[in-house]
């Protein structure tokens, strides 16, 4: 998948809409709970891939469907590391996966590091991720 958007912020959650948009059809009519969702990696590569990863894990850990993602923070965590990571902090509004209502599309086994990109391209940011379904 390749998803743009105007912010860092907006493709992290542009991402991981996406990724869930792949995977399932529903409408987002019931009562969604709001919960917080963080994740932390070493460059914006691997954040990317460990971000969708909690995403994913949302829906085939606890069977909970993303409907909403609010990125509030992305930033650099420099302490007495010799390479500083990157943290994503996001409130995330789930709903219950019921088979009966919602469509599975396309199962997402996981989410891969091969050939990810994370860039900044003149004035919007763009990633490149490849599933493995």
């Amino acid at each position: 998948m390749i998803v743009r958007a105007t912010s860092l912020e907006g493709l992290f959650e542009a991402a991981a809409l996406s990724m869930i948009h792949i995977m399932l059809k529903f409408d987002t009519t019931n009562h969604a709970t709001k919960s917080p969702l963080s994740a932390e990696g070493q460059d914006l590569e691997d954040l990317m891939v460990r971000w969708l990863g909690e995403v994913l894990y949302l829906f085939e850990g606890e069977k909970m469907i993303p409907v909403d993602v609010d990125v509030m923070r992305i930033s650099s965590t420099s302490g007495s590391h010799p390479h500083p990571d990157i943290n994503v902090e996001a409130m995330v509004s789930t709903i219950p996966f019921d088979p009966q209502v919602h469509e599975l599309l396309c199962e997402i086994k996981a989410v891969t590091y091969h050939q990810i990109e994370v860039r900044q391209k003149n004035s919007h940011w763009e990633t490149r991720v490849i599933f493995d379904l």
